[in-house]
């Protein structure tokens, strides 16, 4: 037998440079977005858990003061108090079954307080001609509101100018965005800044109250992370098949 025959064919790691600096800058940002994604259906899923608890739980008394108004997001709550309809507003662009309207929030002014509580009474649909808004009724009596806490979101783009001059002025009617924050400095009396979205089964003066829970598309995230995970490790399988070559054996 010819002793070639016995000879084994070598391997040699030979990467390239840009192959290497291509790797080590893809593979940690693969790896980043993943678990941005991952993290992201994290938070959702303890939105659902705590939208869980709200449907069983029995409803807290709405807090006065609160330093971390995140802890009290979606927690079922009651308060009771007067509307105060001059100062309510509509927030625009609200869809409900592929219909356009708006979202009634009114400010309730807490028993036994001088603050004031922001309410989304609930979706309404607008008019035909848009600049025309809807009539709705307010009630003037007292109302004892249940509902989920509700925190809006600070991250939103608008060159809307809804701040009054003075504070003796009317709120904007309609609002693109709930900014909670230019609603605190401009309303003429102190106000959480937590909201309540009004239960479905309330009838403290509610409207359409579809709420979509916030936690949707938590399997999309799922598999967005596993997919960018599945890049870093694709990339670090072609680096090393393209870095080792195949050296043969001298006769």
């Amino acid at each position: 037998m010819n002793k070639t025959q016995y000879k084994k064919y070598r391997f040699s790691f030979k990467p390239s440079l840009l192959g290497t600096i291509l790797t080590i800058v893809c593979i940690p940002l693969f790896i980043k977005f993943g678990l941005w994604q991952y993290n992201k259906a994290q938070q959702k899923l303890s939105i659902q858990a705590a939208y869980n608890h709200a449907e069983v739980d029995a409803a807290l008394d709405f807090p006065l003061k609160v330093v971390d108004v995140e802890v009290w997001n979606y927690k079922k709550i009651k308060v009771t108090g007067v509307y105060a309809p001059k100062y309510q507003f509509l927030l625009d662009n609200q869809v409900e079954g592929n219909r356009v309207g708006f979202n009634v929030i009114t400010p309730l002014k807490i028993n036994q307080s001088s603050q004031y509580v922001l309410v989304n009474r609930g979706w309404i649909l607008g008019k035909d001609t848009h600049t025309e808004l809807p009539k709705f009724n307010t009630p003037t009596s007292q109302q004892t509101v249940t509902g989920q806490v509700w925190v809006p979101s600070k991250k939103f783009f608008t060159l809307e100018i809804k701040e009054p001059a003075n504070k003796n002025s009317s709120i904007a009617t309609v609002w693109q965005h709930m900014d909670m924050e230019l609603y605190r400095r401009t309303a003429p009396f102190a106000v959480s800044r937590m909201a309540i979205k009004l239960d479905k089964n309330s009838d403290a003066g509610g409207f359409v109250r579809n709420w979509q829970v916030p936690a949707e598309r938590i399997a999309t995230h799922i598999g967005y992370a596993y997919q960018w995970f599945g890049f870093a490790l694709a990339t670090l399988l072609i680096y090393l098949y393209m870095s080792v070559i195949i050296v043969k054996p001298k006769d």
